[in-house]
Parts: structure tokens; C-alpha cells; sequence
């Protein structure tokens, strides 16, 4: 294990990637305080920016400022990565494709139950294209229905993936019907002894339990999952692919996954 490097993730992907694919390029990490969203939207235009990423607390806020929307986007009403084509700044969500992608290397969501810890953005996006890719039913666990009965109701309306809400009250217990169980809620990002509540007896042989959090990438969550015999994912895949996904919508071009891959690793110092 090595020592991890300062800066941004995303950041120290992108440039490895571009330098590998002989592109000269610069990925620039920004801060812009939320009264100033939209003159840093104007300013990507006026510059020339080629695109860009947005993350908390702008995904939802900026989709009013773009001048398109892609219909994932739309449908999950926030936006991570946007493009500039002919003076159009077009919206982008690929937080969702990028876990599908991660997922499919250890199972097929295609007529799945999934259970979805979490109703925030990242639970959003993942359930919305879990959904899309073919999900049979998702279940989307959260403390409060204010924030779970819309995704719900979006899911039950605009997709074909049966939907539920369960309260989240104490220890979760995950039904037997599961095929798939997701913490994407930001419990364990940056703290490893952080738990996530969820019934240790009904982890079981048989169930893929999946973490979008990234860093530490061994949670203490999938940590307990892989002592009950489950099949474990942690959130780097979906980090290295949504940032393939982004570097192919900006440049056009399929950047060395191995090369941002091996980059990510390098930046958290494993």
C-alpha cells in the first residue's frame, strides 16, 4: 500500500487518462459557491470548456442552467457531467451507467431484486438506470418517506421496474426474495468503522452486496457481507467507469480503463 496522493480523484484519473492517450488536455478542479452556479455556467461557455463534471451540491440546482438534458438526466432530474456542443451545454447523468457498468462484472440486474439503501442522489441515479437496464423490482429503503416516496413514484411511472418504499427503522433486514442489496447512502465514505445498518443475519450466500462508496474501497459494510458469504462490489468500478464515460462524451475517444483504474488506486494510496 502506498501513500495516497493530495488533490481530487476524478482529477488525477482524467489527466493520467488523457496523457495516455496522447491528448493535451487538463482536467481543472473548480470550488464555486452555490449564488455563483451560474455564472460559472456561463463562464464554461465564454471560455470554451469542452465540459465539465458537477457534484454536490450543484446536481440538481444546475439543471435549470444547462440548455439540454439527455433523457437519463432528465429522468433522474440531476445532472454530474455536462458537454458543450455548438455553444449548448448538455446535461449528463453518468453516476447510474457508471454502477450498472460496475455491477455487471459480478451479475446481470436483468429480472433482479434489488434493494437500494439510501434515496439521496446517488440512490437516484443508480435505481433509475437499474431500472432502465432491466430490473425487475427495486426496493429503495430510506428513513423518510418524504424523500423515498418520490423515487418511488418516479420509478412506478417512468420505468417498468416494480417499486417499493420501506421505512428504514433500526436494522434493515433483507428479505430472502433479494438478489442484490446497495448501501448508496454516503455511510463509511472516509471513515471505516462507519456502519450501516443493516441485519448481519440475513447477509447470506447468494446475495451481491455493493457499496458506491469508493474511499475507504473496503467498507466495514462489505466487510460484514463478505464474512456472510455474499459476493461484493466496492464503489471504485463506478468511479473509474462514470469517469470513462465522461472522458468518451468529451472527447469522443475510449480512453485505457486500466490506466484510470491503476491512477484511482494510486490516488488513495492502494
Amino acid at each position: 500500500m502506498g501513500q495516497p496522493v493530495a488533490g481530487n480523484p476524478t482529477q488525477y484519473m482524467m489527466e493520467k487518462a488523457f496523457a495516455a492517450a496522447g491528448l493535451d488536455w487538463r482536467y481543472l478542479t473548480l470550488e464555486v459557491a452555490p449564488e455563483q452556479l451560474a455564472d460559472a455556467v456561463r463562464g464554461m461557455k465564454a471560455m470554451g470548456f469542452r465540459g465539465g463534471n458537477f457534484t454536490v451540491p450543484h446536481k440538481v440546482a444546475v439543471v435549470p442552467l444547462l440548455d439540454a438534458l439527455s433523457p437519463a438526466a432528465e429522468l433522474i432530474g440531476a445532472v454530474n457531467c455536462a458537454n458543450h456542443i455548438d455553444g449548448r451545454l448538455v446535461g449528463e447523468n453518468t453516476d447510474g451507467k457508471g454502477f450498472v457498468q460496475s455491477l455487471r462484472t459480478v451479475i446481470d440486474p436483468v429480472g433482479k431484486q434489488i434493494v437500494v439503501l439510501g434515496a439521496g442522489g446517488a440512490a437516484r441515479a443508480v435505481a433509475v438506470e437499474l431500472a432502465v437496464a432491466g430490473a425487475a423490482a427495486i426496493t429503495i429503503v430510506n428513513r423518510t418517506a418524504e424523500r423515498g416516496q418520490p423515487l418511488v413514484d418516479l420509478l412506478a411511472s417512468k420505468t417498468a421496474a416494480a417499486a417499493t418504499l420501506v421505512p428504514w427503522q433500526g436494522e434493515y433486514s433483507v428479505p430472502e426474495s433479494a438478489n442484490v442489496l446497495i448501501n448508496a447512502t454516503s455511510i463509511g465514505l472516509n471513515d471505516s468503522s462507519a456502519r450501516v445498518p443493516v441485519l448481519a443475519s440475513t447477509l447470506r450466500p447468494g446475495l451481491v452486496v455493493a457499496d458506491v462508496v469508493f474511499n475507504p474501497p473496503q467498507t466495514r459494510f462489505l466487510a460484514e457481507a463478505q464474512q456472510h458469504g455474499c459476493a461484493t462490489l466496492d464503489g471504485l468500478g463506478m468511479l473509474v467507469n462514470q469517469a470513462v464515460i465522461g472522458f468518451e462524451i468529451w472527447t469522443g475517444t475510449k480512453p485505457d480503463a486500466a490506466v484510470m483504474r491503476e491512477a484511482l488506486e494510486e490516488f488513495l494510496g492502494i
